[in-house]
């Protein structure tokens, strides 16, 4: 058996999905609150990401221009 076969790293979109499964009934407005700012945050993390990313891309090809 493989490492990765006995550890499959997850895919983001599998993260999404179990995030959206989960019961909510369950949470005090506090914790729905925390749940907010964690995901809030992690939004503002990706965007950051993507615009880097989109950045980058940008550079390259001005460099790489002709």
């Amino acid at each position: 058996m493989d490492f990765e076969d006995a550890f499959p790293r997850a895919r983001p979109g599998d993260l999404i999905a179990q995030i959206g499964r989960e019961d909510l009934d369950r949470l005090s407005v506090t914790e729905l609150e925390a749940r907010i700012a964690a995901l809030t945050t992690e939004i503002e993390r990706t965007r950051a990401k993507m615009h880097s990313a989109v950045n980058h891309k940008a550079s390259a090809e001005a460099l790489f221009k002709k």
